[in-house]
């Protein structure tokens, strides 16, 4: 479930936007997200400067935006019968949603991660935090994890589903099989080894949310 770079007709009010991000991963491709300047951006769509301002404030929100198009994918129209697959295969079906919305740039998308990681990236340090608990938020309720917010039950969930992410993101992020396959493989893996554990936290009414 490969996602493309946006595409809408011209003027859309945000077309602009989704401009400068195409173009901006276009340059990443070639010179590395950290060759990347807003301002030569820019002069690459012919626009002034102050008009990429009016969109993105700097290159880590250009970033932001990218990734937004990974939580758009956990959260698209699921399968028929989705509420009745196992919690395994929701999490699954979902995480996998996600890198592959992210996958046409996954390399652009590591250096990303990487440049909000960096030790002189402070400003971005707090944000990218949140962004990863926002990550497994927006995970928890597309796979239709539930549980009350605070409850042990949604803190057994968040801890779970972060290390699962950072762990496949480590795998991911050198996966050059076709159709990402050695990432599917380890995520199979791993979630079919929590497996027991997932059903002793929640119970059979796992399977089925609406029944909770």
């Amino acid at each position: 479930m490969a996602m493309t770079p946006i595409h809408h007709e011209v003027g859309h009010a945000d077309s602009l936007a989704e401009r400068i991000l195409v173009e901006a991963l276009e340059m990443a491709e070639e010179k590395g997200w950290e060759g990347v300047e807003l301002t030569r951006v820019a002069a690459a769509l012919e626009i002034p400067a102050a008009a990429v301002l009016d969109h993105y404030r700097d290159l880590d929100a250009v970033a932001d935006a990218w990734f937004l198009g990974g939580w758009r994918a956990m959260l698209a129209e699921k399968p028929d019968g989705f509420a009745d697959w196992a919690a395994r295969e929701r999490i699954e079906h979902c995480l996998l949603a996600w890198f592959d919305a992210l996958a046409a740039h996954r390399r652009v998308s590591v250096e990303m991660l990487r440049s909000k990681a960096h030790p002189p990236h402070l400003h971005t340090w707090v944000p990218m935090v949140f962004d990863l608990s926002r990550t497994v938020q927006w995970l928890r309720e597309a796979a239709m994890l539930e549980a009350p917010y605070g409850s042990r039950r949604a803190q057994v969930e968040e801890i779970g589903l972060t290390a699962l992410l950072v762990a496949t993101l480590r795998i991911w992020a050198n996966d050059e099989t076709p159709g990402q396959q050695e990432t599917r493989d380890y995520l199979d893996r791993r979630l079919r080894r929590a497996e027991s554990v997932l059903l002793r936290c929640w119970g059979v009414s796992a399977s089925r949310p609406s029944e909770r």
